[in-house]
């Protein structure tokens, strides 16, 4: 986790650096025995168990509540219906498909984790993944143990793989899940070693037709290998390469290469590991083509959809705020930020290929564009899909419909009353704008809610009614919108959550406008911002997608050898480096919080948005903590060092080797050496943009410090995320401050704010391969990666 800073400045140009980082912790032996455990618990995850000290310590499993420690008020009642349905095996089969929005796989959910999270010590709970491990369905068993592992205290500092690591299924499409689970290394050897024969014959010279085909018709980008999809999602072929898996002696690609390649632990620790990867292509729907399919780069993104996960799994709608800790997070108002920040963020992608507002949702009338995710579950079974001019009230599930509509009709009444009545008799002001987390409760549909009954089941049955699974049903037919991790890639998911997002700001409507007394810091005001260049660009990374693998694992001496590897290889949006240099003045010494935000500027027409309307398209992408001097402070702040973002992830593969290295005492393991699961992936700042620039705005707010507590203090942000911590945030003042309320532009302007104009420009770094000849045609330009 990147976490901003503390930094005395004085006059002169400073550059703004982290909190001093904590002394690095390394793990001692019997937490690398453990960490161990974790990783080989999850592997192949939808195979069989291989280990064998794992399943006969599975098969030792007795139920004994004397196991566990409950709170004060609960007795482990999901916990004790969960074992009484295994007995009579009536519990999700392996192999199906879990919905986490389907009634009866979540409440299987909620038993499961009850016996990983309640057990007593390390030999219990050991004990009882090693036998779900055995008998529990894949998903539920998956989703119970991460949930542990985030919110048991006694587990901080260990990591899981991340969720698309452990089920590939759902987050790369079904051509390439089929090729991946197919692949046969025996069989790949001889295949290529026939390959060798023919391949300068295979792979013949294309790169002569661009410039005949260029001089003809004068389409200066056109080449032969020309779909009606993005070529540059297609990199593979202006490579002259095919889509099946290839053998590399190189590194694995991403952001972060460069450190491990000059590691020689590193390199002596891989260099036995044999490497495949295959390129992997964003949906395209061939068969109902339409515009959304275009941002399917960014719906679909790997990192994006896991943010979504792990964040619902951080606060889980079911978790009790007060025995987890969620209340301290503050978190029904945390749910609403979240929200507006997807919505925010999705709208700024729309933006950047002309598009405009996020279209209104309604049951009752057709959604214009269809989706097909091509995604298979790990049984075999496809993802259901939708066509063009979709009709939801075909399902013909009117109660849930009414349900639904029921729910935002009472939520409205609610708001416009501007009181709501508890069970017992409490009266709530909702006008009142600390009463935000009352109603980030009810839309969120969690348990902290005053009205459980009336508010923690509505968002199920959207959902359920979103993927026609009625609260009976026990075996569904996968469906993107019934998992946190994929439903992200249907744009109709942003249509429905706008829904939940206007439901918000109908609140801020009887919510009085910061006033310019209330938003004016005296003695500090900025004198200029500078921004350095934006660019965006289209990089490749690989993705560790070992847990396909359909061949023998590898024993020596009874020891699992991890010895080969899988990678999907994929263009992915990320951005250059870019910095903020703040020039702000202040009259004497001032502990602050600066924030910063990215908004448009212009909408699709054209048009200036008017700042009224346009606060809610602006996303936060910087918080810190700052300490000015008397004078003006300048220094720089690099987006490196933003809020709460993440770099790409150290792979499975390589965490599993570097945990078994240090178990074997070769090597120190620090703590700190994965980024944490909450944080947002850095490179997904900034929206795509125009090759000619296009026009944003950022919007830079300086106020006083005036936190009760330290932030971080309580936990060590270098390994965790310190959910339920309540110092999670830098300070009290509302998610969105001052921007979560209504504007009244006669007051909001103060010094102590700066909106600063820029452009984003996107640069194709594919360009190159459609000028001129590619030299090494039919193998991987490992040049591409180095020159940009």
């Amino acid at each position: 986790m990147k976490i901003a800073i503390t930094l005395l400045v004085i006059v002169g140009l400073v550059a703004a650096t982290p909190f001093p980082k904590k002394e690095t912790k390394f793990a001692d032996k019997e937490f690398l025995a453990k960490q161990k455990f974790f990783f080989e618990i999850l592997y192949r995850i939808e195979d069989p168990l291989f280990f064998e000290e794992y399943i006969k310590l599975g098969k030792t499993f007795t139920y004994n509540k004397e196991d566990y420690v409950f709170p004060a008020d609960y007795d482990g009642e999901y916990m004790t219906k969960f074992y009484k349905a295994f007995k009579h095996g009536v519990t999700l089969p392996k192999g199906e498909f879990y919905g986490a929005f389907v009634e009866s796989h979540f409440e299987e959910l909620y038993g499961l984790f009850d016996f990983f999270y309640y057990a007593k010590n390390w030999e219990v709970f050991q004990r009882n993944v090693c036998w779900a491990r055995l008998f529990a369905n894949e998903g539920v068993f998956v989703q119970a143990l991460t949930l542990a592992v985030i919110h048991r205290d006694d587990f901080q500092g260990f990591i899981l793989p991340t969720i698309y690591e452990i089920f590939p299924q759902y987050f790369f499409n079904s051509k390439f899940v089929f090729e991946a689970e197919k692949f046969d290394y025996d069989v790949w050897s001889k295949y290529i070693m026939y390959e060798k024969e023919y391949k300068d014959f295979l792979y013949k010279d294309y790169s002569k037709y661009f410039k005949e085909f260029d001089d003809k018709y004068h389409y200066k980008y056109y080449n032969y290998f020309y779909t009606k999809d993005w070529k540059v999602w297609q990199w593979w072929k202006v490579m002259g390469l095919g889509e099946h898996w290839y053998s590399e002696d190189h590194f694995m690609i991403r952001d972060n290469y460069d450190h491990f390649n000059k590691d020689s632990k590193y390199l002596d620790m891989i260099k036995d590991v044999k490497k495949f990867w295959m390129p992997v292509d964003y949906t395209r729907d061939i068969y109902f083509y339409n515009q959304e399919s275009e941002l399917s780069y960014f719906t679909e993104d790997v990192e994006w959809n896991s943010f979504w996960y792990y964040f619902n799994l951080d606060y889980a709608p079911f978790l009790d705020g007060k025995t987890f800790g969620l209340d301290k997070d503050r978190r029904g108002e945390y749910y609403f930020y979240v929200v507006r920040q997807l919505l925010a963020r999705y709208y700024m992608e729309r933006l950047s290929h002309g598009y405009g507002e996020i279209p209104e949702f309604s049951f009752f009338t057709e959604v214009e564009y269809g989706y097909d995710p091509q995604l298979i579950n790990y049984n075999g079974v496809g993802f259901s899909y939708r066509k063009n001019y979709f009709e939801y009230e075909t399902y013909g599930n009117f109660e849930y419909v009414h349900k639904v509509m029921g729910f935002f009709k009472r939520i409205e009444d609610i708001i416009t009353q501007g009181y709501y009545m508890t069970y017992d008799g409490k009266k709530i002001d909702m006008h009142k704008p600390e009463s935000v987390k009352y109603l980030g409760d009810f839309m969120q549909g969690n348990v902290d809610s005053f009205d459980k009954y009336f508010a923690t089941f509505w968002y199920i049955y959207a959902h359920s009614y979103m993927a026609d699974v009625d609260e009976s049903d026990f075996y569904v037919h996968p469906h993107v919108f019934l998992n946190y991790e994929t439903m992200l890639r249907d744009p109709v998911f942003y249509q429905f959550y706008k829904k939940v997002h206007d439901v918000f700001y109908q609140f801020y409507d009887y919510v009085d406008a910061y006033t310019k007394k209330e938003l004016y810091f005296e003695g500090v005001e900025f004198e200029d911002v500078k921004i350095s260049e934006l660019v965006t660009y289209f990089d490749l990374v690989d993705f560790d997608v070992t847990n396909l693998l359909n061949d023998k694992p590898t024993f020596v001496d009874g020891q699992f050898v991890w010895d080969k590897t899988l990678l999907a290889r994929q263009a992915r949006l990320n951005h250059k480096n870019f910095e903020f240099e703040y020039s702000i003045k202040s009259d004497k010494p001032q502990k602050v919080v600066i924030r910063a935000f990215l908004g448009p500027k212009y909408d699709e027409f054209g048009h200036v948005i008017p700042l009224d309307e346009n606060r809610e398209n602006f996303y936060e992408i910087d918080e810190f903590y700052y300490e000015l001097k008397s004078g003006v402070n300048t220094f720089k702040r690099s987006s490196k060092d933003f809020y709460w973002t993440t770099d790409d992830r150290t792979t499975y593969t390589e965490l599993y080797k570097f945990v078994m290295l240090a178990y074997e005492g070769k090597y120190e393991f620090p703590l700190d050496y994965s980024e944490p699961h909450c944080g947002f992936p850095d490179r997904l700042v900034l929206p795509r943009g125009y090759y000619e620039g296009m026009p944003v705005q950022f919007f830079f707010f300086v106020y006083p410090f005036t936190a009760s507590y330290d932030a971080y203090s309580t936990y060590d942000y270098n390994y965790s995320c310190g959910i339920g911590s309540g110092v999670r945030h830098i300070d009290e003042y509302p998610f969105g401050y001052p921007l979560d309320r209504e504007i009244d532009e006669f007051e909001f302007f103060v010094p102590n704010m700066f909106f600063k104009d820029a452009k984003i420009y996107h640069h194709d770094t594919f360009e190159k391969y459609y000028d001129y000849k590619y030299e090494k045609f039919g193998h991987f330009d490992y040049n591409y990666y180095y020159n940009y």
